[in-house]
């Protein structure tokens, strides 16, 4: 064989005779081709994992389980929100601070001083002022209990809706679902720091209603007395304390 020709006898006629050099050749470019197009093959794979991937991470939660944090806080302040209820009655905050007063302007009413100069008009103003220290004391206890009554009955709804979030936000798949359930629980958080809020706002109202009743009362009983201990007390009408 020479190069790749060889010589036939004449008894090997009709037998075919393979080229060695190009079958190595063929199977090596057969080869080389195949490679190349598990490569291709591969590269496409890649690129529909990042096509994937690309559209997971734009597509939002399926539902967004937001909590409701305006209607919650308005429902609560309904409940709680005594002050503004005497700042519509009486026209402004400082007319209702104005019926609570100190030991010096008491120790000016004739009501209190001894002189006896106590006139209907002025018992009828302090009848008055009882009357509102002591609903404004009823209104802003039952403002607190009302306060305290719906979040108890909030309490199993929103430890649900947690739950809910919690396994929301496990499951997540793709960056902007993760994102938007972590901008929920933040939301749920919030909501809930608003409703402790209002809880204490009641609270406060509560205290400093009474506080501001009792201060009045005592100032009332302070001028009476200094009134009395000088010797000068002269009885007004039976009021009750």
């Amino acid at each position: 064989m020479a190069g790749s020709i060889t010589t036939m006898s004449p008894a090997q006629a009709g037998i075919p005779v393979i080229d060695g050099g190009n079958l190595v050749q063929n199977v090596m470019t057969a080869i080389e081709s195949v490679a190349q197009t598990l490569k291709q093959i591969e590269q496409y794979q890649t690129q529909l994992q990042q096509y994937e991937n690309m559209i997971q991470n734009t597509v939002a939660p399926a539902a967004y389980i937001w909590d409701q944090a305006q209607s919650t806080i308005n429902g609560l302040m309904n409940a709680v929100d005594t002050l503004n209820y005497y700042k519509t009655q009486l026209g402004s905050i400082d007319s209702y601070l104005g019926k609570f007063q100190d030991v010096a302007y008491y120790r000016s009413s004739p009501c209190f001083n001894g002189t006896g100069g106590c006139t209907p008009a002025e018992q009828a103003a302090m009848a008055e002022n009882r009357r509102l220290a002591s609903e404004s004391q009823k209104k802003a206890n039952d403002a607190l209990f009302k306060g305290l009554d719906r979040q108890q009955d909030a309490l199993k709804s929103d430890a649900r809706q947690l739950e809910r979030l919690q396994s929301a936000a496990q499951g997540a798949n793709g960056q902007m679902q993760a994102i938007g359930f972590a901008n929920q629980l933040a939301a749920q958080q919030a909501n809930q720091l608003l409703q402790i809020r209002g809880l204490m706002v009641a609270q406060q109202n509560a205290i400093a209603t009474r506080m501001q009743v009792e201060a009045d009362r005592e100032a009332q009983q302070q001028a009476a007395g200094e009134a009395l201990r000088k010797g000068e007390y002269r009885a007004s009408p039976a009021r009750n304390w």
